[in-house]
This record gives C-alpha cells, structure tokens and sequence, in this order.
C-alpha cells in the first residue's frame, strides 16, 4: 500500500475543497469550489443543503482528475459545524434551507431558556454556553416551520442532521454523526457521549429524527455516489474543521493552542483538566479514537467577515481592503459583531460598532482597525483558555488569512505569544486525511507525530505597555457595545 492516497473533503461555508493525501503527508492534487450563503434578514445565514452536496461531488471529480482514483484507499471528511439541515428520510430531499453556523435565528428561544435558569444545566451537560450559534435552537426553528407538532419527527419521517451527518446520508445512505460534531449541537452529553432527554425536552427535539453517533474513526461508509470513487473505497474518519485543523497541527502536545482563521475564528486547546467555571470558553469533545479526546474552544463569528463587509463597503475585495492597512488606525476601534459576539463574550443580540471615527478617518485606519478586531477577538480566547487550562506559549495558526504576514505579526505582538502558521493552506483536509488513514489502519498516531509540518514563526515585537493599551480602548468599545444592547448589566 506504499502507492496508497487518502482523499480529503473539506466541506466550508465558503467553499467545498478536496485534496489528495499521500503517505508521506504529502498534498499531491486539490479542488475547490465555492457555494454560496445568503442572509434573508439581520441574523439570518442560509445555504442550500443540495448546492453543498453537489460542490462535494465536483470537486473530488476534479482533484481525482489529477490522479489515479484507483489508487485512493479512503476517505476524509472535514466539515462546517452547528450548522442545521433537516431532509426527508425518504426521498432524500431537503425540507427548506440550511441553516448556518451564523445563524441566530433560536436566539429568542436560547434567551428564553436562559432567562428559566437554564444555563447551568446546559453547560454541565454540554460544555457550552447557551446559544444560538449551536445547532439546538436551529433544530428547533426548523421543526417549528416544517413539523410543528413534531409528528413526522417522532415517527422517523424526518432527519435532522449537521453538515457531516447530511454529506455521509448523501455518500453512504446512513444517518450517523461524528461525536466532535455532535458535542456542538447542545444535545449531546459529552461524558456519556449520548443523545440526553433533558436537553431533547428543552429544545423540542424527537431524538428519531437524530442519527447515530460515531467515533472520529468509525464511520467506515461506502463511497456509493462519490464518483469516480469505487464503492469498495469507505469514508473511515470525519471531524469538524476545526477539530481537523488541530488533529493535522498534532494539537495533543501540551502548550499550544490552535487557532483557524476563515470567515470566523476557531480558538481550541486539547485539556486533560475536568471542567472549570465559566471562563467564556466551551469543552467540547475534540475527537474520539479509543477514547474521547476533550478540548476547550471558544469561537470569533466575524474575523475574515469582517474584511470581507469592509471590502462590500469600499468595492474591495478583502485582499485589498487587508493590503490597504495602515500601520496605525488613529483610535479607530471596529466591533465587528455583525450576528453577536462569540467567546468569551456569547451575546447574540450585541450588533457591530465603531468608535474613535473622526473627519479625518479614511480606508487606511479602517482596515487597520479590522486587522486588528482579528487579533484582539482571538487573543480574549487565548486568554480565556489559558485561564482555565495550561499555560499557552504557541499559537498554532491555519486558514487562508494567515498568508498575511502584517496580520501574523500583529497577531504575535497582539497577544505576547509566538505565532506558527503553517504552509499548508488545507489544514482541515489534512487533518481529515489523517484521522482517515488512522480509521484506515495506514498510519499510527506515531507516525502522524513525526510527519514534517512547515511553518513560518511569528515572535512578539511590540512592548508590553503599547500592547497593554491598545487592549484596553478595545475592551472599552467591546463594554460599549455590549451595554448598549443590555444597559442594566454595564461592562461585562
């Protein structure tokens, strides 16, 4: 099995890429192909369950193109997580959009159950905080418009699912979820790593409509329409993308933390530490081999958003609005929360601010302001993991953003640490293709351990003091905009 390649698909909000892995680590083909995502109204974030499956299908066609298909031994799967789908079990077909990650629509209900008292259970259970950017309250909107009594739920008519449990119906015809992925929907107790009534009953959820949950590396489902896939070829690992991202980092080792930027921010540290008070970050299951590895995470809703509004703003792409940074923003201070803030702060109802805005404000400041939202929205996750785990000395950075050396940098004098950021742009399908080979029996974790993993290092630069500052006008705008939605409870 020496001529052995692994097969990645890395399924994003943006874009769906496949990449071809072969036994030395070695991206040897890749694909892309973009899918689109609307927003109906504030709040809302929707795409279309079949357009993602379709993008699947084209772009493992063009990336075996590159290849010999015979050749691929199995099957990687990374996927965009809480976002929602709910189909037919009978014909396959999607019951209304899909729901994404960003997505806020439950925020009435998460509120509404938080204001019962709610939240301490919720946690326990979970490890997360409640709200809406978890898949529960997505589960619950769409029941309410497409089976509001839930009937057709309870009789086994309906499948809810993520991302990965939509895309293994679609590969394999089962209705399985992977258990990193379904530790993000807030049904799940990740102790007993099952489906838990309590949370079914707040949320509204018949568990016959859930799939099966497996482990990272216990899926094995054959390819039956992944051409030019022979069916013989099976899918023997999935993660979330941001689990992926850290299994291809070798996340295990202690003192790092993982840091993926894209349209948002995923902030996650493997911890052997029992839960701790509420510190802003979630525990979450990172992924589950012989036995379920948890991680601690705090998630940024807006980073590469935040670039790309700015772009919609001056008709620029964000590339451009990014290069346009100055090296000041001249007291500008951007809050980017669009649909709420993420880690450590969960308020889905704060909107985006800006404050410090003068006459004399132009492109230059502005972009620099959101290169700086950037690092100073991930640094409060660092900060916030290091607090209730270990201590933290290297970010370990993926994702397209992190191609810009300015941003690196600032990243590393934003917050005192070292920056690594890896040359492997398909982070997330790597770390697919590498708990698949696990799944597979090609590789051990040894031998993933020793497998080379290029980056370029970022140190810290700026003082203290000046780091200290610039810290401080941003937590006060964050205050700001968070007490301007809820006056009553002042800085947080």
């Amino acid at each position: 099995m020496s001529d052995a390649l692994l097969l990645a698909i890395d399924q994003g909000t943006s874009a769906t890429k496949a990449v071809v892995v072969d036994l030395g680590g070695r991206v040897v083909a890749r694909a892309s192909v973009p899918v689109a995502q609307v927003f109906p109204q504030p709040g809302w974030a929707e795409q279309d369950a079949l357009e993602i499956w379709r993008s699947v299908q084209e772009s493992v066609r063009l990336a075996l193109s590159e290849v010999d298909p015979t050749r691929v031994a199995a099957v990687g799967l990374s996927t965009q997580r809480e976002s929602m789908v709910l189909w037919d079990r009978a014909t396959g077909e999607p019951l209304g959009p899909l729901l994404g990650w960003q997505d806020t629509r439950g925020a009435a209900l998460c509120a509404r159950l938080r204001d019962e008292g709610r939240s301490d259970r919720v946690r326990a259970l979970t490890g997360l905080p409640l709200d809406a950017m978890f898949s529960a309250s997505k589960a619950s909107a769409l029941l309410d418009v497409f089976d509001p009594e839930r009937a057709r739920s309870r009789r086994g008519e309906l499948c809810l699912g993520t991302v990965d449990s939509w895309l293994l119906w679609r590969i394999g015809g089962e209705h399985l979820i992977e258990a990193g992925n379904a530790s993000r929907t807030q049904l799940l107790d990740i102790t007993t790593r099952t489906w838990d009534p309590t949370l079914l009953a707040l949320f509204d959820v018949p568990v016959e409509a859930l799939p099966r949950v497996v482990a990272s590396a216990g899926a094995d489902v054959a390819c039956r329409d992944l051409a030019p896939l022979s069916p013989d070829v099976g899918v023997t690992g999935v993660l979330g993308d941001s689990h992926a991202a850290l299994f291809a980092h070798a996340g295990w080792r202690p003192g790092q933390v993982k840091v993926t930027y894209g349209t948002g921010s995923s902030v996650m540290a493997v911890t052997h530490r029992p839960a701790s008070a509420d510190t802003g970050v979630a525990r979450t299951i990172a992924w589950e081999l012989d036995e379920p590895a948890y991680a601690l995470e705090g998630n940024i809703r807006s980073s590469g958003a935040t670039l790309t509004w700015l772009g919609a703003l001056f008709g620029r792409t964000p590339a451009e609005v990014a290069a346009a940074a100055g090296p000041t923003s001249d007291g500008v201070v951007l809050v980017p929360a669009f649909t709420g803030l993420g880690a450590p702060w969960w308020d889905d109802q704060v909107r985006a601010t800006i404050t410090g805005v003068s006459a004399g404000t132009r492109l230059e400041h502005l972009a620099r302001a959101g290169l700086e939202a950037i690092a100073f929205q991930i640094e409060d996750v660092v900060a916030a993991a290091e607090a209730a785990g270990d201590a933290i000395g290297t970010i370990l950075a993926d994702g397209g953003p992190t191609t810009n050396a300015d941003l690196m940098q600032l990243q590393a004098d934003t917050s005192g640490r070292h920056v690594a950021a890896s040359h492997v742009a398909e982070l997330s399908a790597l770390g697919a293709a590498h708990v698949a080979g696990l799944g597979a029996g090609l590789w051990t974790l040894a031998d993933l351990e020793a497998l080379p993993r290029p980056s370029t290092a970022y140190a810290p630069r700026s003082d203290d003091p000046g780091r200290t500052e610039r810290r401080h006008r941003w937590h006060a705008a964050v205050s700001s905009a968070l007490s301007s939605t809820h006056p009553q409870d002042g800085t947080p």
